[in-house]
């Protein structure tokens, strides 16, 4: 997930009538919306709130701090369900903290993001990304610099994009699939794919209710094989849409928590959805036969590497042992992200580091930083890696035969960071 144009709001469905809590929570969340465009990701809850909302004088952002507060006090007396209160207490200390900075108070940043993520993120060692470097040296070795290396590789797998319909269709068609026979589908659900330009992000859903999402896909940078198999993992099967849908059906049409009606930027719900979508990719595509979807979609997108068997079998193997090497050189985002808001290092020098350190080509590294620096999103940056690295530990937790059900628990149920931190006997970071 990763914004754009103003989200669908509401839906042709009939929606449950949402209970005190929740109702007070939506309008909290909708006014905040007010102030911070782009706060609301997504709106399917009761029409009648959004346009009460629409119609009423703006709320000043110390008042919605004081609203959050008080809401925080209820839920102990008007929330017997454990889950459900210990989540909605996370989401509405993220927008208290929200509404307080709009009211003047003054946070440093590492408890800002604190505050909105009910996690702290991690400065990583610089040592992490010269080994990840290492290891990509050792699997394109050559004399250029490892950069250009890099470079020069991405080059040989860029899907031109007149080809990208055709081709998301049919990877977001197979991923759907693998999902139904690993985790079902709700019924009804339904995805759309858009191609668009000047975004900060690469790829975005927009969930729209009633089981169905919006796939954006941003062509600013040219799109390798390999990235368009993880982003179409991630917002789809068995990413975001699977999730949004899912808890669609389960939360709010079955249990009626309307509060999970709404989907809401720089929340605790964030760094769960994040690392859910990233650890969603060996679910659609595991490791052992991701080598074999890669030659056949070097073939379908009439990539010249696709015309010679043995070629496209080697490029394949290698990309996928490459994988987790690059992952590690994108955490430098966090470093960068760090350096940029607590330690105050000018963007030019951000912008150098991204390259010289995390290896990114010079388009690849300023549009990164273009997402650090997005008034949204700058601090929103961290939920991706340390998301992926808490549920991570969490699924490692049960045996390998178990995983897939853990990972679908994801997907129905209203988990915080808190509760998967005690489930995966880890300390959250402070």
């Amino acid at each position: 997930m990763t914004a754009g144009t103003t989200p669908a709001i509401g839906g042709e469905r009939e929606v449950p009538v949402p209970d005190p809590i929740a109702r007070d929570y939506l309008l909290l969340a909708l006014r905040l919306d007010q102030h911070v465009p782009g706060l609301v990701d997504g709106y399917y809850g009761p029409a009648d709130l959004k346009a009460q909302v629409d119609m009423e004088q703006l709320r000043l952002p110390a008042a919605l701090a004081a609203d959050a507060a008080t809401l925080l006090a209820r839920l102990d007396a008007d929330v017997p369900e454990p889950d459900r209160r210990s989540w909605l207490a996370g989401q509405l200390v993220a927008l208290r903290t929200q509404a307080e900075g709009l009211a003047g108070v003054d946070r440093d940043y590492f408890d800002y993001v604190r505050h909105c993520f009910a996690w702290t993120p991690v400065r990583r060692d610089e040592a992490i990304f010269e080994e990840a470097a290492a290891a990509v040296d050792r699997l394109l070795p050559g004399p250029e610099p490892l950069a250009q290396r890099l470079a020069a590789w991405d080059d040989r797998f860029v899907v031109p994009v007149e080809r990208l319909p055709a081709l998301v269709d049919w990877l977001v068609a197979t991923f759907r699939d693998r999902a139904a026979a690993t985790f079902g589908l709700p019924g009804g659900e339904d995805l759309e794919i858009r191609l668009v330009r000047n975004q900060p992000w690469t790829g975005y859903n927009w969930y729209l209710g009633g089981g169905r999402s919006r796939f954006d896909l941003n062509t600013d940078l040219p799109i390798r094989a390999a990235e368009l198999v993880h982003v179409a993992a991630h917002e789809a099967y068995p990413g975001h849409h699977l999730e949004h849908a899912w808890k669609e059906a389960e939360l709010v049409d079955r249990r009626h928590r309307l509060e999970s009606s709404i989907l809401l930027i720089n929340t605790p719900e964030c760094l769960l959805s994040e690392g859910l979508a990233d650890l969603g990719h060996p679910f659609a595509s595991p490791a052992a036969s991701e080598p074999d979807l890669l030659v056949e979609l070097y073939e379908r997108a009439g990539l010249p590497i696709g015309e010679d068997p043995a070629a496209a079998t080697d490029a394949a193997q290698r990309t996928v042992a490459l994988a987790p090497h690059r992952r590690r050189l994108a955490e430098s985002r966090v470093n960068a992200a760090l350096m940029r808001h607590a330690d105050g290092v000018g963007h030019d020098e951000v912008l150098a580091w991204l390259q010289r350190v995390g290896r990114f080509a010079p388009e690849a590294a300023a549009k990164r930083l273009e997402f650090i620096e997005h008034p949204l999103w700058r601090t929103y940056v961290f939920v991706y890696h340390e998301g992926e690295a808490l549920l991570r530990r969490w699924l490692d937790a049960v045996p390998e035969a178990d995983r897939a059900a853990r990972f679908g628990r994801l997907l129905r149920e209203q988990l915080d960071p808190a509760a998967i931190a005690a489930e995966a006997g880890v300390g959250a970071p402070s």
